[in-house]
């Protein structure tokens, strides 16, 4: 399996992680919705922010996006909370848009929504 690089870092004053559960609900005429749990894994969304320290670091994630994992492929990677090893992809694969920042150190982001399996 292939691992995030370490050249990556996560900006981690963005982790808002969110539980997405499988749940089946049946309106009833009367009262609550019956729910029903459909999987007993729940997927979790995690949105992040990836900064790089130069360009090449930037330019070397994009090569690992599109050759490496190709796009949709899964790949391992810690947790930015816990320190666990989770394997993660891209929703949809989409990485949103490498943008410069200016008056920082390490001056290249993006904006990525990941998910994996808890």
């Amino acid at each position: 399996m292939v691992a995030l690089p370490a050249y990556v870092g996560v900006l981690y004053d963005a982790i808002r992680e969110r539980p997405v559960p499988a749940v089946n609900r049946t309106e009833m005429e009367r009262g609550l919705a019956k729910q029903a749990l459909v999987s007993t894994r729940l997927v979790m969304n995690l949105p992040l922010s990836f900064d790089f320290a130069n360009l090449d670091d930037a330019e070397a994630f994009l090569d690992w996006y599109c050759d490496e994992i190709k796009v949709v492929g899964e790949f391992t990677m810690p947790h930015p909370r816990s320190g666990k090893q989770i394997t993660a992809r891209f929703v949809s694969g989409d990485i949103g848009e490498l943008r410069p920042v200016e008056g920082v150190e390490r001056p290249w982001q993006c904006d990525v929504l990941i998910e994996y399996l808890r």
